[in-house]
């Protein structure tokens, strides 16, 4: 599940739906995100405030773990949102990964551990993303479930 913004959240989506896994979430209101309105064909239900922070504490609270995946170690915007709604709010499980990590198998034994059914994805937005760190999503979501589809 994400939130549906550019970046992280629609790699996320994008890659659920490319793989045949179930996919949803909370949007703000009016499906509202950087480029505009968030597509019809991502399955998200609409908070009831056109703000992020409502629809982020809902996917957190919805999720049994939430994984961060961002390009470097320093959080910021929604991405820092997500991270202190999951530690001080619902107690929820939470993985940060980013590319220079040695994060091969930690997706794997996180989901394991915490019996994770239900992940939230989230990370920054693309306006902040360097080139081609959608592919570093998709190797780390590959890895989760054992897909090796080529993007």
């Amino acid at each position: 599940m994400s939130g549906g913004q550019t970046g992280v959240d629609r790699f996320a989506l994008d890659w659920a739906i490319r793989n045949n896994i179930s996919h949803g979430g909370w949007c703000p209101k009016g499906r509202r995100s950087e480029d505009g309105l968030i597509p019809i064909h991502y399955d998200l239900k609409e908070s009831a405030s056109t703000g992020y922070k409502s629809r982020t504490r809902k996917n957190v609270r919805d999720a049994h773990g939430t994984l961060l995946l961002t390009p470097t170690r320093e959080l910021t915007g929604g991405t820092l949102l997500t991270r202190n709604i999951a530690q001080n709010n619902y107690l929820s499980h939470l993985l940060h990964l980013c590319p220079g990590d040695k994060w091969h198998g930690q997706i794997k034994s996180f989901i394991s551990q915490y019996s994770i059914e239900i992940l939230n994805v989230a990370g920054p937005r693309e306006s902040s993303l360097p080139p081609d760190f959608d592919q570093f999503v998709y190797a780390v979501l590959n890895e989760t479930l054992g897909k090796d589809k080529k993007y």
